[in-house]
């Protein structure tokens, strides 16, 4: 996007570690640094900041099968962080103050990889920044916060400092526009927003639904996804919420199947049998396709999926009322995230009184679109669709008793 706005392209480097990404702007190799940086006093007598775009708090991160440390000072196993990284920088200053703080410091792996070492028990401790976190803890479930380590922190990103200022001070400018416009606000939605309320359950259930009932319904999802230009994986996804791939799921309001299709749309999709599991993901597909093309046009990805998803489940005409109240409110009724904060706005009489449509249970499609988006990501992480197929960890196919 800021490469769009200078006119430029954009080539991006992915360096093998951090030391070396740091290094390379420190030589002025580089122009910019995009990676989660987070600004401290020691890297700002060598580096160049722009604004800052996000705040996280560095944690200390455990295993949930192992005993909860209550201090840095009485940790039991190994603390390995990232060589070179902030985590290190603060616990160098804490070293003063803590007896007996050690920790290992990796230059080969990064921050995902030590979390990873945390999950499969191979290290008892890492440290990771809170939004890092909590993207990864929906695929590696075991993990849990011990603490926070010290105040939150900015992130931004890195320049190298030379006498020329006018690419800082281009990146400030871009900044404050998407900051004023909500662009950056949006991002950080689309990115984080649906993965707030982590459910370790829920989350815990749907790997090993993914191992003993995804494959029996895979090839149909496949099939459905292909011939209406959709990912399978987000068509699976949206199965799995609607009934947990269960083919024979009925609802107190009468919606059947993998898909839960009313009968009135099976009817209009040509279903005869909303339970057998090939059918019901055939008119789900289709269905979901025939309301996604009629999102408007001037609605981009991701934010017409999430669109089409929630009229899926609450009505297009529902949905066309949100946008509206949307409008109402001086806000984006192109934006997903804009419309999310509409739609519980139409269980309200204040609000659906003046709708068209009147009454809906509007919270409903946001939980349902929030959900799906999880599942989806999940199910991007186990199938990376280049046929390379993540295997479930074993702990995820048993649920202990105790929960």
């Amino acid at each position: 996007m800021f490469a769009d706005e200078l006119g430029v392209d954009l080539t991006l480097l992915v360096p093998d570690s951090f030391s070396d990404l740091l290094e390379q702007v420190s030589e002025n190799t580089v122009h910019i640094a995009a990676a989660g940086l987070t600004i401290t006093e020691e890297r700002e007598q060598i580096y160049q900041f722009g604004p800052a775009y996000q705040e996280i708090t560095e944690q200390l991160v455990y295993n949930i099968n192992n005993k909860r440390p209550r201090k840095l000072s009485r940790l039991d196993g190994t603390l390995e962080v990232v060589a070179n990284s902030s985590h290190e920088g603060r616990l160098e200053d804490l070293q003063d103050s803590i007896d007996d703080l050690n920790w290992k410091s990796n230059d080969e792996l990064e921050s995902e990889d030590l979390l990873q070492m945390v999950s499969d028990n191979i290290i008892e401790y890492t440290i990771a920044d809170s939004n890092e976190l909590s993207l990864n803890q929906r695929f590696l479930i075991n993990l849990r916060v011990a603490f926070d380590i010290g105040e939150p922190q900015r992130l931004a990103w890195a320049m190298p400092k030379t006498d020329d200022k006018s690419l800082f001070r281009e990146v400030q400018k871009f900044f404050k526009k998407i900051k004023e416009n909500g662009e950056l606000t949006r991002l950080i939605e689309r990115n984080y927003g649906h993965v707030d309320d982590f459910d370790y359950v829920g989350t815990k259930i749907f790997m090993r639904h993914i191992e003993t009932r995804l494959p029996a319904y895979r090839a149909f999802f496949e099939e459905a996804g292909a011939k209406h230009a959709v990912d399978w994986r987000l068509l699976a996804a949206m199965g799995y919420q609607e009934s947990h791939w269960d083919p024979d799921a009925v609802s107190p309001t009468g919606v059947r199947g993998i898909m839960m299709l009313t009968l009135r749309t099976a009817k209009e999709m040509g279903i005869k049998n909303r339970l057998d599991p090939e059918s019901s993901i055939i008119g789900g597909a289709k269905y979901y396709k025939k309301t996604l093309d009629r999102i408007d046009e001037n609605i981009t990805e991701p934010d017409n999926i999430w669109m089409a998803m929630a009229a899926y489940n609450v009505g297009y005409y529902h949905l066309q009322d949100a946008r509206t109240i949307t409008r109402k409110l001086s806000k984006d009724p192109d934006r997903w995230i804009d419309v999310r904060e509409s739609l519980p706005l139409l269980a309200k009489r204040k609000w659906y009184k003046d709708t068209r449509y009147g009454y809906a249970r509007g919270w409903e499609p946001v939980r349902y679109v929030e959900n799906i988006r999880s599942y989806y990501d999940i199910l991007k992480w186990v199938d990376n669709g280049d046929n390379e197929v993540t295997p479930v960890p074993k702990e995820f196919l048993k649920i202990p008793n105790s929960l």
